[in-house]
C-alpha cells in the first residue's frame, strides 16, 4: 500500500486573472488539481494531499477566487464561471505543466466539468465528486430558482441578493458554519420528513433548521477552526458571489448548450446526499452527457462533504481511478 509522503505540502502563491491564487501541493508527478466547494477552502483536500503524493501524483488544492488567500475581486460579475476556469488555466501554466486532471467537490464540481467542456486541450480528464455534471443550457437558472419551495425560499436563491446572506452569517461565522456542515452530512442531517435546511421558511434564515450542538463525525475543533478563520477574516461575499452569477454563466455558455464532457471522467455521490437524489436524472443521462465515463460510484449512507466524511475510501477510489488513466 502507498504510504504518506514524507515531504509535506507547500503553500505558494501564483499569478492568476484576479490577482493571485492561493494553492497548496505535495509530491511530484502528473499534475491532479482539486477544486473545494462553498463554504470550504484548500483545506477541504487535506486528506487527499499527502494520499496522492503518495501514489506519485502531484496534487495540488487551491483556494478559489473569493476564498482564502486567493484574490477577491470586489465586483460580483468577477465571479462568473469562465473567470473561474481561467484561474485554473493560470495555476497549470504557472506549475510549469502542460496538462492536468481536474478534481473538483460541490461548485468545485461544476467548475471542474466547465474548465474540462472549454478547455479540453488542457485538461485531459476530470472527477466529479457529489456534484453530477449537467451540460449547460435548459431554463435561466433564476427562474427555475424562484419557482421552487412554494411558500419557502430555495438556498440559491436566498444568496441572489447581496448582502443578505452575509447578514445572517457574518456575526457568527464558526456557529453557523458547524449547523451547515452538521445539516448536510450523515449522522447529523435532519430526519426524513423533518424542515429541509436547503429551504429558508416565510421570513426566517437557513441557520433556522441547521442541527445545533451536533457536530458531525468527520469536523473535530481543530478543523471548524480552520474553515472559520479563514472566513471571518474574508468575510463570505467572495464565496457566496458565485452563486450570483449563475444567470451569467447560463449566458457565457449558451454556446455549450447541451455539450457533453468528453474525457475520461469520474464521478463520486453520498446516498444521503441531496445534491445526488436531486439530480438523479442527470446520473442517469452520464452516458450522453459523458461518454468518457470510466467509473461511478454512490457510498452508502455517505453526505455531502464525502471526501471529508469518508477519506479513506474517496482515497482509494481516486487513486484507482488515476491510475487507470495512465
Amino acid at each position: 500500500m502507498p504510504q504518506t509522503s514524507a515531504i509535506g505540502p507547500t503553500h505558494r502563491l501564483v499569478p492568476s486573472p484576479a490577482g493571485r491564487t492561493h494553492l497548496v501541493e505535495q509530491g511530484e508527478g502528473p499534475l491532479v488539481l482539486l477544486l473545494h466547494g462553498f463554504p470550504e477552502s484548500w483545506y477541504a483536500w487535506r486528506h487527499q494531499l499527502p494520499a496522492l503524493a503518495a501514489a506519485g501524483y502531484r496534487a495540488v488544492a487551491v483556494d478559489v477566487r473569493g476564498y482564502g488567500r486567493s484574490s477577491r475581486p470586489a465586483a460580483v460579475d468577477a465571479y462568473r464561471m469562465l473567470q473561474l476556469v481561467e484561474d485554473n488555466v493560470a495555476v497549470v501554466e504557472a506549475l510549469g505543466e502542460r496538462s492536468a486532471v481536474v478534481v473538483g467537490h460541490d461548485w468545485g464540481a461544476s467548475i471542474a466539468a466547465t474548465s474540462a467542456l472549454v478547455r479540453p486541450e488542457l485538461f485531459r480528464a476530470v472527477g466529479l465528486l457529489s456534484v453530477p455534471y449537467t451540460p449547460p443550457g435548459g431554463p435561466r437558472p433564476g427562474e427555475v430558482f424562484a419557482r421552487m419551495g412554494g411558500d419557502e425560499e430555495f438556498y440559491a436563491a436566498y444568496f441572489q441578493e447581496p448582502g443578505r446572506a452575509e447578514a445572517e452569517i457574518e456575526p457568527d461565522v464558526r456557529g453557523w458554519l458547524a449547523g451547515f456542515y452538521a445539516a448536510l452530512s450523515a449522522g447529523t442531517m435532519p430526519e426524513a420528513g423533518a424542515p429541509d435546511p436547503h429551504f429558508v421558511g416565510r421570513g426566517g434564515k437557513l441557520r433556522d433548521r441547521f442541527p445545533v450542538g451536533l457536530p458531525p463525525d468527520w469536523l473535530d475543533e481543530a478543523d471548524l477552526d480552520a474553515y472559520a478563520g479563514e472566513f471571518e477574516r474574508t468575510g463570505m461575499t467572495g464565496a457566496l458571489n458565485r452563486y450570483r452569477n449563475m444567470d451569467r454563466d447560463w449566458e457565457d455558455l449558451a454556446g455549450f448548450a447541451g455539450a457533453p464532457v468528453t474525457q475520461p471522467s469520474l464521478f463520486i455521490g453520498g446516498s444521503l446526499d441531496a445534491s445526488t437524489t436531486w439530480l438523479a436524472d442527470a446520473i442517469e443521462a452520464y452516458p450522453t452527457t459523458l461518454p468518457g465515463l470510466t467509473a461511478s460510484h454512490i457510498l452508502d449512507g455517505c453526505g455531502h462533504f464525502l471526501q471529508q466524511e469518508r477519506p479513506g475510501e474517496t482515497n482509494r477510489l481516486l487513486i484507482e481511478w488515476l491510475a487507470g488513466l495512465r
